[in-house]
């Protein structure tokens, strides 16, 4: 069986990407504004508007709603009316992350709301993105969630076959299980982990990606010492863990009073 290889022009028009600080795009800079974050939706924003430009055809319009530290039912009543008012052609819409990090997180409920989501927005012709949860294996303290992760990520698959949704799979990236692909707090994306990321969504959408080697593993680093990964392991605790704790205690987000830095659909001209 063959495969061609010839990046294919996106149809989409108008992509809105909705969630939370994956999409946001914690923890990858932007380089044109030292306030704001870039991440894989924006880089998969501009590759698709690129390639429609290069194939004759007008640039992408791009709106990203997605805000730090929302739970899934934030996301789809907050960011998914909104989204439908843009009047969008494809719509990522990835979330569930954060409710399963707190305890006693439903799974099957979260389930169940995302599914009436795509199923609403299939039914109104959009196309939807949806996208897995990363493999925390190795992790500190975050692997504890690995069985419900691995549950919601079936239950994604199955919402995806029955409604036509295409899937980023994240849990399957060989690449992201190396550490250079993560931020120092460990649980956001790098600059390089949302640059391949942003290859597996045009993978998920049924385009070739950009680079052919997107999932190839990093040379090995070296082995670190068990007292020196200790020492690392508690420094993460003191710096990351105890103020998400802090949040959780007195409930509160780290995307309290934040808005999304592309709430209105802008044309991307090719950079």
């Amino acid at each position: 069986m063959s495969t061609d290889t010839t990046p294919t022009a996106p149809r989409w028009t108008r992509y809105v990407a909705l969630g939370d600080s994956l999409t946001e795009g914690m923890v990858d800079p932007d380089p044109t504004d030292p306030d704001r974050f870039r991440g894989w939706a924006d880089l998969l924003a501009e590759t698709l508007s690129r390639r429609r430009v290069e194939a004759g055809l007008g640039p992408l319009e791009y709106a990203n709603l997605a805000v730090r530290g929302r739970l899934l039912g934030e996301i789809l009543t907050e960011q998914l009316p909104a989204a439908r008012d843009l009047g969008p052609e494809l719509v990522s819409l990835i979330g569930g992350g954060n409710d399963i990090l707190r305890p006693g997180a439903d799974v099957a409920r979260l389930l169940a709301e995302l599914e009436d989501a795509v199923a609403g927005l299939r039914a109104e012709g959009v196309d939807v993105l949806m996208g897995t949860g990363f493999d925390p294996a190795g992790s500190p303290l975050v692997s504890l969630t690995r069985p419900k992760v691995a549950v919601y990520n079936a239950g994604l698959w199955s919402i995806a076959h029955r409604h036509g949704a295409h899937m980023l799979d994240a849990w399957g990236m060989r690449s992201l299980r190396d550490w250079r692909m993560w931020a120092e707090d460990r649980i956001h994306l790098s600059t390089a982990g949302h640059e391949r990321v942003a290859q597996a969504a045009l993978v998920g959408l049924g385009l070739t990606p950009d680079d052919a080697a997107w999932d190839d593993p990093l040379v090995p680093l070296p082995p670190v010492a068990r007292a020196d990964r200790w020492r690392g392991n508690v420094q993460w605790a003191r710096t990351h863990v105890y103020p998400w704790v802090q949040r959780r205690l007195r409930r509160r987000s780290s995307g309290d009073r934040r808005r999304a830095k592309y709430p209105s659909p802008v044309p991307l001209e090719p950079r």
